[in-house]
């Protein structure tokens, strides 16, 4: 279990999540191994089998803290929340914007220009920092591809066109994963391409861990600001599905993502040993392991950056919720065009 930023994690398969007085306990086998008080923390994330008892999701709904049950891998399941507080105003007003064929495709072509500018830096980065020359060639050409997408992307006449642009520029930027793997842990952790759901190799089975992660505080931001989740403009709107959320954390994959996962396993505080491939070729993170991956995350967003619009410095973590109330703020009418979020 981790108390990370407010947030309860429980990770240990049979834990059982129940109320005592006005502190939550963490159990495992009938032994007690974690008191909450309950006014110290926004909201509850449980991994795999995890039991909570019914007095401790209402107790939680009645106060406004979420309850989020992710699987072992750490994918998404299910959200509870109390009563739907957001702006209805505000709600009616992105109703109106997201189906509009115009607003819809300015705004996809910003989110995902945020992610490829991201994307270029990541790559171009560690072309500065590789000690061979053919690699850091190969990560200069997969940034140049990008960079060429990045450049038609101003001039894309629909969303398939803006897909098929961000769908490329994804292809050569996981081509060139691999070479941002430290030379001598490749074999373990060189991804061959992006796999989902199963991940099939370490880095996937890590990308896919920390994108679920990633999700999950995308949707908490864009509630907060009172925007309906589940209406985006660029991901296809589905029963159940997060379109929003999805589309706002486009910008953030390789920042938030992609460079913790890459730090983790080059300084080895990532293992091979610590992921089990299943039957069938499916790769799962051990416990222990995921425990590593939160702890390295929460502080991954507690690391100060400046924000290039505002010319602010503020926590990495805090940037998906600022984004967030830009977004409304476009919604409403009272800026035009949305500005993601991108290094410098």
């Amino acid at each position: 279990m981790q108390i990370l930023l407010n947030t309860l994690y429980v990770t240990t398969t049979g834990s059982y999540v129940h109320l005592d007085n006005d502190t939550l306990r963490i159990e495992i086998e009938h032994e007690t191994r974690l008191r909450v008080p309950l006014h110290h923390i926004s909201s509850v994330v449980c991994f795999g089998d995890v039991l909570v008892s019914p007095a401790t999701m209402h107790r939680l709904a009645n106060e406004g803290k979420s309850l989020v049950l992710l699987d072992r891998n750490g994918r998404f399941q299910a959200r509870l929340e109390g009563p739907v507080s957001g702006n209805i105003l505000l709600r009616q007003a992105q109703f109106r914007c997201m189906p509009d064929v115009g607003f819809a495709l300015e705004t996809a072509k910003a989110l995902i220009a945020g992610k490829l500018k991201n994307s270029r830096y990541v790559l171009l980065r560690a072309a500065r920092d590789s000690r061979d020359e053919s690699d850091s060639q190969l990560l200069r050409e997969a940034a140049d591809a990008i960079a060429i997408n990045l450049r038609n992307l101003a001039g894309a006449e629909d969303l398939d066109s803006v897909r098929g642009l961000e769908g490329e520029s994804a292809r050569r930027y996981f081509a060139a994963f691999s070479v941002l793997v430290r030379p001598d842990l490749r074999v373990d952790f060189a991804p061959d391409g992006r796999t989902r759901r199963p991940p099939r190799d370490r880095m996937n089975a890590l990308l896919s861990f920390l994108y679920s992660l990633l999700m999950n505080d995308c949707r908490s931001a864009i509630e907060c600001v009172g925007l309906d989740p589940q209406l985006g403009c660029l991901h296809a709107v589905r029963p159940g599905r997060a379109s929003l959320a999805l589309d706002l954390m486009e910008e953030f994959r390789p920042l938030l993502a992609d460079r913790l996962a890459l730090s983790l396993v080059n300084r080895g505080q990532l293992k091979a040993k610590d992921f089990d491939i299943r039957p069938g070729g499916s790769v799962q993170l051990h416990d222990d392991a995921r425990k590593v991956l939160l702890v390295a995350y929460q502080e991954r967003k507690q690391e100060v950056v400046e924000h290039p619009l505002l010319e602010q410095k503020m926590p990495l973590g805090l940037i998906p919720s600022l984004q967030a109330k830009l977004l409304a703020r476009v919604v409403r009418g009272e800026i035009d065009g949305y500005l993601p979020y991108s290094v410098r």
